[in-house]
């Protein structure tokens, strides 16, 4: 079961769709351009079928759950916890492709107020600041990190090593894994880099990912996509190419390919509510360890009841760790940053998640490497293990786009183009 509560939302049977192939009629009219089914109804599989619909493909989705979205699935009130993505970044594709459709929505503004309360970890104690070892590796002018040497061993040779652990811990706000110094150096560079932009890149959809997930449903709706939920695919359909949008470890499954495995994440998810209180710091990110926690309330009051504020936090923890160990680890953030929090707690959830926090690409090699989109025969995987280039959910949405465009013969609708 999701750790998040149910959508609960439903999805009418879908119109025919109005956009057709100019070539080829039949007697009952003109004939589809193609038809596209897609297993999985999360951000992948939207972003596939919108865009293959407006491509002019008939389109049918399969959503085994009662509810789209994916883990970008938002809770009910009291306590709007996310699964997956907390926020959009404006400087990757999906914040164009959903901008042009007018699919964002209302995003809830952190004030400067509440920004300047970003706090670091460092030698167990808050700082407002990095330590001065750690900018070098900040700044634009650094040098190109390689694809070839973990990040770490790099990293001091920039900075020491003091700057390069910090830079590689604060690195796993963007990474959710539990030694960010041992994966390529190019790779954590861009996240890190993306991570500390300023102006940030990073934005907070009002009420969470739903407003989103429902706006690419409705999208695809008009379009004429048929959305089936409760739907689950244990055997791949015959008559059309076929766009898995799922896990990578459901796919390997679907598809009988034990070839599809990449590594990834895994963390202690931990929501927590509390009364609120003056001075409560807005995030702790750790430079000691990998983690970090925010107070998403701060910028989107409507994620808890009046008078409490809604905190989430994602611990890396390594496999031979339990989620004894991360939630410990997150105390320790929260006795930082958020003091009498034991005290204030109105309502606690803590869980693992093992392979959900996206792709991460060890030394030797980049995006390119993992699981190929095109799997032959008319089969295609979108999501965000998948080989295609972003940060964090941008994948996700990359590879759709990718995958639609192979599947429709349209190079032009390849990103990575």
């Amino acid at each position: 079961m999701s750790r998040t509560a149910a959508l609960g939302r439903s999805y009418p049977e879908s119109r025919p769709a109005d956009v057709t192939a100019a070539p080829g009629t039949t007697e009952g009219g003109p004939v589809p351009m193609h038809r596209i089914t897609v297993i999985g109804g999360g951000l992948a599989g939207l972003a596939a079928a919108v865009t293959a619909a407006e491509a002019g493909a008939e389109v049918t989705v399969h959503e085994a759950h009662h509810t789209l979205g994916g883990r970008a699935r938002t809770a009910d009130a009291p306590y709007r916890t996310n699964e997956g993505p907390h926020a959009l970044y404006d400087g990757g594709p999906h914040w164009a492709w959903l901008r042009r459709r007018d699919l964002i929505g209302p995003l809830a503004p952190l004030r400067p107020l509440e920004a300047a309360r970003l706090r670091l970890r460092h030698r167990g104690k808050l700082r407002r600041t990095p330590p001065r070892a750690m900018l070098g590796l900040l700044f634009r002018g650094a040098s190109q990190a390689p694809v070839d040497t973990d990040f770490l061993t790099w990293a001091t040779g920039v900075a020491g090593e003091e700057g390069a652990r910090a830079a590689a811990h604060y690195a796993a706000v963007a990474l959710f894994h539990h030694d960010p110094g041992a994966l390529s150096a190019a790779f954590v560079q861009e996240r890190l880099r993306r991570a500390t932009k300023l102006p940030p890149e990073a934005h907070y959809p009002r009420g969470g990912w739903a407003g989103v997930v429902d706006r690419m449903a409705a999208r695809a709706w008009d379009l004429g996509v048929r959305i089936e939920t409760l739907s689950r695919v244990d055997t791949l359909p015959a008559g059309g190419p076929v766009i898995v949008a799922t896990s990578l470890e459901a796919a390997r499954r679907l598809l009988g390919d034990d070839s599809l495995t990449w590594p990834s994440g895994r963390t202690v998810l931990v929501d927590l509510a509390v009364r609120t209180r003056r001075g409560d710091a807005f995030a702790v990110s750790d430079l000691d360890a990998p983690g970090w926690i925010e107070r998403f309330s701060a910028a989107d009051p409507t994620l808890a009841p009046a008078g409490e504020q809604l905190i989430q936090g994602q611990i890396p923890i390594a496999p031979h760790e339990s989620r004894a160990d991360g939630s410990a680890r997150a105390g320790e953030l929260l006795d930082l940053g958020f003091p009498g929090w034991r005290e204030r707690a109105t309502w606690r959830r803590d869980a693992v998640a093992s392979g959900r926090t996206g792709a991460v690409d060890p030394p030797g090699t980049t995006w390119r490497d993992r699981p190929a989109v095109d799997r032959g025969d008319g089969v295609y995987l979108a999501g965000d293990q998948v080989a295609a280039p972003g940060v964090l959910s941008e994948v996700s949405f990359t590879s759709a786009l990718t995958a639609v465009s192979l599947a429709l013969g349209r190079p032009s609708l390849d990103p990575a183009r």
